[in-house]
């Protein structure tokens, strides 16, 4: 992974926007050796569903909970299960991928967490992998099991999922940083109590705080970018 990393500003769009987004980054960076690395962080607003690519169905009656909810039904370029982005903030990483087969797939991951981690650690919290279930597959939910892949504290309560699609040798990898979920609303999507924690209740477990959402999110940036400057070894353009 040697080439320039770029930061982009901190965005709040449509998920389609986001999705067509990340898609072009990582096009541009397959394509191009001179395009740098890039990461950028941002929310959806709407608030949405998102479908793994190869998530080709989804139960009947999300349609009309989206409609109640005015919740937008998107589609990710990259795999893994649905998610529904309330409460939120979205990481996005392109950048090299080189190797072969499985074991490039799970290093790259590691790798590509490895910023996560180092921030939350900065914020006092303390991330592992998570253990996969055995109903995983046939699972709808993204968040409703922590499998390996997956950022998690130490009850096992998800904190962080997180998916990948490579393109010639470049990846993109992004996931969701729950903030402050919505746990009616993804029992009603999900038809069962879904064990995710979102970092505003967390830090209030703590100690009182009288943050925003917003002020939360900028501080959640502010330590991410500076993990990512660490780990990645650049200065971000």
């Amino acid at each position: 992974m040697n080439r320039e990393w770029q930061l982009l500003p901190y965005a709040e769009g449509s998920g389609q926007q986001h999705m067509d987004f990340d898609n072009h980054l990582l096009d541009c960076h397959s394509r191009d050796p001179a395009y740098p690395s890039v990461l950028r962080f941002y929310r959806w607003t709407p608030p949405a569903i998102s479908l793994g690519f190869h998530q080709k169905t989804y139960p009947d009656r999300w349609q009309a909970i989206a409609a109640i909810h005015n919740l937008d039904i998107v589609r990710r370029p990259s795999g893994g299960r649905a998610v529904l982005h309330w409460g939120d903030l979205t990481y996005a990483i392109v950048t090299d991928a080189s190797g072969d087969g499985n074991a490039r797939s799970r290093q790259i991951y590691e790798h590509l967490c490895g910023f996560l981690i180092q921030g939350f650690a900065a914020l006092g919290l303390e991330l592992g992998y998570g253990k996969a279930g055995r109903g995983y597959i046939h699972n709808p939910s993204c968040f409703s099991t922590a499998t390996n892949a997956d950022l998690v504290i130490a009850d096992g309560r998800k904190l962080i999922g997180s998916a990948q699609v490579y393109r010639r040798n470049s990846v993109l990898q992004h996931g969701s940083i729950a903030i402050a979920p919505n746990h009616d609303l993804l029992r009603e999507i999900f038809g069962a109590t879904v064990p995710v924690v979102g970092y505003q209740e967390l830090i209030t477990e703590v100690h009182e705080s009288n943050n925003s959402m917003n002020d939360i999110i900028a501080n959640i940036v502010t330590a991410l970018t500076q993990a990512a400057r660490q780990h990645f070894q650049t200065q971000l353009l």
